[in-house]
């Protein structure tokens, strides 16, 4: 495993995306490239399905299963808690209309999470009587004081990102997840902005359903989510969406039975996304074969030398400058240039960001390098 300082280094995991052949390419947080293997992989299956048709859809089921495993090895779950989804939406509304509801129960969340975690629980207001407790962040953080000033003895559950996607702040999810468990309430974590990137442990943190989408720090296709579900809490979490894939026996087509599988698969409605999971698959593999821990050490560096560079050259940070509240994104502004403007003159050089609110996100992955940290800074203007 490379050190921190061998980002510059990792040159043959480099070599798998292609991207870089013409891009500057740091906006993961918003869509990320596929590398070549995950390419191959899902290239692999179209050519299987377009000459065999169904007749190795055993070697499907078999990867998808292979995908489970190493879904779970990444989160620290057992294969019995992962499902499949077609995003992170899916799993936050099995969440959400999966509990039993009572007029006058409560959600807290804060009140700059990306839409996927607000409308789920707002839809629950008009429905059983629940509201939403939004609570706001101070100077670019989320702090835990407030979020356990929300909770109340009508709240049900926390519902939380991991990584704020308009800050890029990381919350402390081991201490959210204590409090939840204090509290004796649900917590349920969108992680589609630090899967990938930073370690994240469900059962360290008293996570009870997380999702996350493949298409961003996972470098894996759209349409491809991962949705964990604790053990302990399935019974307790009624399934919304039973289909015929829901229960035991699915291929048993004319012996109609509810009995739902004793698994989290029981919450796989239908027919997988098969070319979407060999691609998951290829990427997870990719991102376990690198190892977590050096990637998010990685990322670091290089986030720390672009936030140096950034402020050198006259720009507000707004993402917090500490290792442990931050994780792959930065967000800066400029006084004298809307994020419109910034965007456009770094994407005429062929570097990929993001505009978001008044600031533009720069999110680089692990093959980035710091000397295109350095070239983007350069394009910079001195404000």
């Amino acid at each position: 495993m490379n050190s921190p300082s061998g980002c510059n280094t990792w040159q043959n995991w480099r070599d798998e995306f292609p991207v870089t052949e013409t891009y500057t390419y740091m906006n993961h947080a918003g869509v990320a490239p596929l590398s070549c293997r995950v390419r191959d992989a899902m290239a692999g299956f179209i050519e299987d399905a377009t000459f065999h048709g169904a007749v190795h859809a055993d070697d499907w089921v078999e990867t998808a299963e292979v995908c489970r495993a190493g879904a779970a090895r990444l989160i620290n779950a057992d294969a019995t808690e992962i499902a499949f989804m077609k995003n992170t939406t899916q799993g936050i509304l099995i969440a959400a209309n999966g509990i039993d509801w009572q007029a006058g129960d409560n959600v807290v969340t804060t009140a700059v999470e990306f839409p996927a975690n607000v409308y789920p629980w707002w839809s629950l207001k008009e429905r059983y009587g629940v509201s939403t407790r939004m609570v706001p962040e101070r100077a670019g953080r989320i702090h835990i004081e407030d979020i356990a000033a929300a909770i109340d003895e009508r709240t049900r559950v926390l519902t939380i990102s991991h990584v704020e996607f308009a800050s890029g702040f990381r919350n402390d999810i081991e201490a959210l997840g204590a409090l939840c468990r204090e509290r004796d309430i649900w917590f349920v974590v969108d992680a589609i902005q630090s899967l990938g990137v930073v370690e994240v442990d469900v059962k360290l943190c008293n996570v009870d359903i997380l999702a996350a989408d493949g298409h961003k720090w996972l470098l894996a296709p759209e349409g491809a989510a991962i949705f964990y579900c604790a053990n302990e809490r399935r019974e307790q979490l009624i399934n919304t969406n039973i289909g015929w894939a829901s229960v035991v026996n699915p291929r048993d087509f004319l012996n109609y039975d509810l009995t739902q599988k004793p698994d989290a698969t029981r919450f796989e409605e239908g027919s997988y996304n098969s070319v979407g999971l060999y691609g998951l698959n290829a990427a997870i593999e990719l991102l376990l074969d690198i190892g977590i821990p050096g990637i998010e050490a990685c990322v670091l560096e290089l986030t720390a030398r672009l936030i140096d560079g950034l402020q050198s050259k006259g720009y507000r940070v707004l993402t917090p400058k500490t290792d442990s509240e931050r994780a792959g994104i930065v967000i800066f502004e400029s006084e004298q240039h809307i994020p419109a403007e910034i965007y456009e003159l770094l994407h005429a050089e062929n570097i990929i960001t993001a505009a978001r609110g008044s600031g533009v996100r720069v999110s680089p992955h692990f093959y980035n390098t710091t000397s295109e940290i350095k070239r983007l800074l350069e394009v910079l203007p001195e404000v």
